[in-house]
């Protein structure tokens, strides 16, 4: 069964069943199928409004899915694009800014393992994590090896 013949109302819910959206995701998806202007919005309002379609959940459903495997600054980077609540964001980034250390452990433990001999080896390490979003003292911590926090 594709979304042929569905509602705005039921291809939303049927995105959202799959996995949590934010408004801008749905706006997105939604907008070509949009038959009067505002119809868009209406839909996504209600569905605020009843709180099936919610920030919070949003910005959760994302750290969880993305934590393990990238940084606090990756993931604000794409939490933003969302356009979602600034102050939402900060604190739920600062949540998991505490476990930043042992995330970025677990990466470089999975991709590399060993503590690199080589300065160009270290480097590279180095470049990998930062590409993943974490920062520049978690960075120097992991590949240097030290665990004390």
């Amino acid at each position: 069964m594709g979304f042929e013949k569905l509602s705005l109302k039921g291809r939303a819910l049927k995105h959202l069943a799959t996995r949590e959206h934010s408004r801008r995701e749905l706006e997105r998806k939604l907008a070509p199928h949009e038959e009067t202007p505002g119809q868009v919005q209406a839909v996504l309002d209600e569905l605020e409004s009843k709180g099936l379609l919610s920030q919070a959940r949003f910005v959760e459903s994302v750290l969880h899915r993305k934590s393990a495997r990238f940084g606090t600054a990756r993931i604000r980077q794409e939490l933003q694009g969302h356009g979602l609540d600034a102050e939402l964001i900060s604190d739920a980034l600062e949540r998991s800014r505490s476990s930043e250390y042992e995330r970025a452990r677990a990466v470089w433990d999975r991709r590399f393992g060993e503590p690199a001999t080589e300065p160009a080896e270290r480097a590279r390490q180095m470049r990998f994590l930062a590409s993943r979003g974490f920062s520049a003292e978690v960075i120097r911590r992991v590949v240097r090896g030290s665990d004390d926090e």
